[in-house]
């Protein structure tokens, strides 16, 4: 780590432009090298790749729980642990039919026990993480560390799907706590977020739509890029 600290400040130091994917991001870049300016451009999505109807959904059951995401990167490895050793049993509490994909390449041997407990499906590498998302009741997002702005939540709201995250999960995103997703970084709150889901299937969809509105207005490539053309042309 203090070899790639080094390495992160002299990149910086020797760039024209320095860009962030988030605020978050900007200001540790700024603890390496004091003064530095830098413009922060969030990461984007294809909102019409990513949308509701796109694909037809996997027949995988109607209280499926979705997780995407490259199974070998440390910050999913230790959500998917936590999320299935100190959520899931509680939300099987109550609903024991309740199934969890992780959907991702490269599974990390932590992740091997995993596959001997019911319910839970590592589907590893995956043409299209689209008909898993779209299949899912529920999509969780229960990272614990990492930076930046999440892809998957973005992907997951642009298809218009209910999300119950961890606070560190929509980091960068700025969304309204109960207006486009859920936060919960209690196991007990986590579990009991997406329990109150799994059983109000209009709440479900107020959720995805506001999702998806939100990611329109704020995420969308064309709007991405606008801010990103222009700290080129500085």
């Amino acid at each position: 780590w203090r070899k790639l600290r080094y390495y992160e400040a002299m990149v910086c130091r020797q760039a024209q432009r320095v860009i962030a994917c988030s605020s978050a991001d900007a200001k540790a870049l700024a603890t390496l090298v004091p003064g530095l300016e830098t413009v922060v451009i969030p990461n984007g999505v294809d909102t019409q790749y990513y949308r509701p109807g796109a694909v037809s959904p996997l027949p995988l059951g109607p209280q499926v729980l979705v997780f995407t995401g490259k199974m070998d990167f440390r910050p999913n490895v230790d959500a998917v642990l936590w999320f299935c050793s100190e959520v899931l049993p509680v939300i099987r509490g109550t609903a024991p039919a309740v199934q969890f994909y992780i959907v991702g390449k490269n599974p990390h041997p932590r992740l091997e026990p995993l596959r001997r407990l019911p319910g839970i499906t590592l589907t590893g590498f995956v043409e299209d993480v689209r008909p898993y998302i779209a299949a899912a009741a529920v999509y969780v997002v229960p990272l614990l560390t990492g930076g930046g702005t999440r892809l998957k939540v973005l992907e997951a709201m642009a298809m218009g799907k209910a999300i119950v995250s961890t606070a560190l999960g929509c980091e960068g995103i700025h969304v309204t706590p109960g207006q486009e997703v859920l936060l919960a970084d209690d196991p007990q709150d986590f579990a009991a977020q997406v329990l109150a889901l799994l059983h109000n299937e209009p709440r479900r969809k107020e959720l995805g739509c506001a999702a998806r509105s939100f990611v329109e207005q704020h995420f969308a490539w064309h709007i991405v890029a606008a801010p990103l053309e222009r700290a080129y042309a500085l």
